[in-house]
């Protein structure tokens, strides 16, 4: 096989109409309406930034915070956005396709780079779990701690077998004058493991949740965001009696304003990773075509308003050099001595982490569904339940690989390498849009994205831009990035490239007669 040939396979495109018949032949169940997908994007995105992310954008992690510039920050990560989720939305109401950006990239730019994008977004769904297991630990850990006079002195003394963060638990061990090595194992003499059962268990449950269906999922996610919503609306107009308007100045940060806003906007995009899942479920949506763009749009507009609004009320409660970036929401409570008002914020922590978790391992296995299904990995994987009619199989694979990453993997680089795979993604859609509508521009589209193509373009610009600019400043990081991008190659070249063409022939021979 010469190169000429090779480059050709490559770059071999499925056709939309065969994306769109492949998806009309789907044993997964129809069952999701607009209201449902709006549960899964606020389910993804408010919960994170709000009791986990927002504290360090604002006080300042390794690089300087926003401090109260923090509100600037988060209308720039809304901004960044805003035109891959108009993207998003076009090209979803097109193509109704389970898979999300790695279908999108199948009908524009072909094989190759189609299974890259998808191994792409396992970082963002797959690692971007992991991150928010962790932070459901410390959160249980916080909960249990709270009950100290109830509970047996057992539950409440072992934090050190369930925290994950290594850190902390090395601080313990120095603190109780323990050897350090005598009580972690390690990975290849240099890579710490430690035991998270709460992550575990509660990702476990989850797993079982999404095996027995679509629908039970979404209405267990519809019962949690709830739940969360009411905490997060209680706090702002509770907490708002407390606002000194006092504590907004400066609003500035005083040390380097344009890097602290930057920084933190960097970092509260965390918080908006995973607005994109809805697309994912494309195939068990109803009315895709009306209901995608409604529900992707609606999600940000409306996650968007609540992050600006508890933002303005934490910092307005709690000077800056004394927000708990740990437990920010919590806290603030507690410090204008609402104690009790700070242990219903840990239930709704709690309430608003598992949703998140919910929906990255949705998103994690329809990925995965779409690219079985492609044949770029084993058949078996893509075994629909006969009963529940979900990925049975590939729903446990992806939760046991949470479950078994999560033991090593540090928290502040899972999430900076989920940040590259979300921001690497958005370019990719933004792309595709102006590709289609270069191509195929007589094509039906439910939505358009306004101002094309400048929109896409500044979508592609600034998310390149974030790209860039993390980089340079979370090198190990970035690094890693680069190891998973060489990692999914050699995949390709190795196994997916091969089924491909195995799959080819198989379309081509004619069947042998009986």
């Amino acid at each position: 096989m010469n190169i000429k040939e090779i480059c050709q396979n490559i770059l071999k495109k499925r056709s939309i109409d065969e994306l769109v018949a492949t998806s009309k032949k789907s044993e997964l169940k129809k069952s999701l309406n607009v209201f449902d997908l709006i549960v899964i994007g606020i389910g993804a995105v408010v919960g994170t930034g709000i009791f986990t992310i927002i504290g360090t954008a604002i006080v300042g992690g390794e690089s300087t915070g926003a401090g109260h510039a923090i509100v600037i920050s988060m209308v720039l990560a809304a901004i960044a956005c805003i035109f891959p989720a108009l993207c998003y939305s076009e090209i979803a109401s097109m193509i109704p396709v389970a898979g999300s950006a790695y279908t999108y990239t199948y009908a524009t730019m072909g094989e190759f780079m189609a299974w890259m994008v998808g191994w792409i977004l396992m970082l963002e769904y797959a690692i971007g779990n992991i991150t928010v297991a962790n932070a459901w630990t410390g959160y249980f850990i916080h909960l249990l701690k709270g009950f100290k006079n109830v509970l047996p002195d057992f539950v409440v003394n072992f934090p050190l077998w369930l925290r994950y963060d290594y850190t902390t638990i090395k601080n313990i061990c120095i603190t109780n004058g323990w050897d350090i090595h005598d009580k972690i194992p390690y990975l290849f003499g240099h890579i710490p493991i430690a035991v998270s059962l709460p992550a575990a268990g509660i990702v476990f449950l989850l797993t079982v949740l999404l095996i027995r269906g679509i629908k039970e999922s979404t209405t267990f996610a519809s019962i949690m965001v709830g739940i969360n919503m009411f905490m997060i609306i209680s706090f702002i107009i509770f907490g708002s009696k407390f606002v000194d308007p006092g504590n907004w100045h400066p609003f500035l940060p005083l040390h380097d304003p344009v890097q602290g806003i930057f920084m933190g906007a960097f970092l509260i995009f965390f918080a908006y990773v995973g607005f994109d899942a809805i697309s994912t479920t494309a195939e068990e949506t109803e009315n895709p075509q009306r209901d995608l763009p409604v529900a992707i749009l609606g999600t940000l507009i409306i996650c968007t308003v609540l992050y600006v609004l508890v933002a303005m009320v934490l910092t307005g409660i709690v000077p800056i050099n004394q927000i708990d970036i740990k437990a920010p929401i919590a806290h603030a409570m507690s410090y204008v001595g609402k104690d009790w008002f700070a242990g219903f914020i840990s239930i709704g922590a709690l309430c608003a982490l598992t949703t998140v978790l919910l929906v990255y391992q949705l998103g994690t296995t329809r990925i995965l569904y779409a690219i079985s299904r492609d044949r770029f990995l084993p058949r078996g994987w893509r075994v629909i339940h006969k009963k529940y009619k979900t990925p049975h199989v590939m729903t446990w694979i992806s939760g046991l690989a949470v479950i078994i990453c999560g033991l090593f993997m540090d928290l502040n680089i899972s999430a900076a390498l989920c940040n590259f795979g979300t921001f690497t993604s958005f370019v990719i859609i933004c792309i595709a849009v102006l590709i289609l509508r270069k191509t195929d521009p007589d094509r039906p589209r439910a939505f358009k994205v306004p101002f094309c193509p400048w929109a896409p373009i500044a979508g592609i610009l600034i998310c390149s831009v974030l790209i860039f600019f993390s980089m340079k400043t979370l090198k190990t990081s970035s690094n890693y990035f680069v190891i998973w991008l060489i990692v999914g190659f050699l995949i390709y070249a190795l196994y997916g490239y091969r089924q491909k063409r195995i799959e080819a022939r198989g379309r081509i021979l004619p069947k042998k007669q009986s």
